[in-house]
């Protein structure tokens, strides 16, 4: 793991990108975990260079490698996925400043305020949030379907429910109030 994930802009070279490798021991990722309520991350990698990108920006590139166990939204089974992804991040000397209480969000969202340093472990730990599976589902993990109605009603089902099963009902009705059907059966 590099010494220090937190670079002090001043002291980075505008010549020589500035390399990093981070790789946390359990301790730190077992806190990784809890802050992103995974159930474990047993494997987290973040290896790239920040360099200069103009005459006062500076571009974080990097390659974020995990392994994190979630439970299933469904079952709550743990679903281990593995995620490989490449970050990029710009940190501007300048952006343009707004007193609005309402901001719109930037159509590029990797562009970050330059401040007095670059803490390259919080990137890492942001990069992966946005990483995650949203959604995790166990193979063959299924919602299945409840049904619940009163006493001497039917039960809606989700068929019910889709936009042509209304128009299949009617469809139904006719059929079995036409008298030619019942004289073809």
């Amino acid at each position: 793991m590099t010494a220090s994930p937190v670079f002090r802009v001043a002291d980075l070279s505008s010549a020589v990108p500035q390399r990093f490798d981070l790789r946390p021991e359990s301790d730190l990722r077992a806190t990784i975990a809890a802050e992103l309520d995974l159930s474990a991350l047993r494997k987290l990698s973040f290896v790239g260079e920040i360099r200069p990108a103009g005459k006062r920006d500076w571009e974080l590139v990097a390659k974020l490698g995990a392994t994190v166990v979630q439970p299933c939204v469904v079952t709550l089974d743990p679903v281990t996925t593995r995620l490989d992804t490449d970050v990029r991040r710009l940190f501007c000397a300048k952006l343009p400043e707004t007193n609005d209480e309402e901001v719109e969000m930037p159509d590029d969202d990797t562009i970050e305020p330059l401040g007095d340093v670059i803490n390259v472990q919080t990137v890492m730990t942001e990069a992966l949030a946005l990483a995650l599976p949203l959604y995790p589902r166990a193979s063959g993990a299924e919602l299945g379907e409840a049904v619940f109605a009163a006493p001497d009603v039917a039960p809606m089902r989700d068929e019910d429910a889709r936009p042509f099963a209304a128009l299949s009902q009617l469809r139904d009705q006719l059929v079995s109030n036409d008298p030619e059907t019942d004289s073809k059966t």
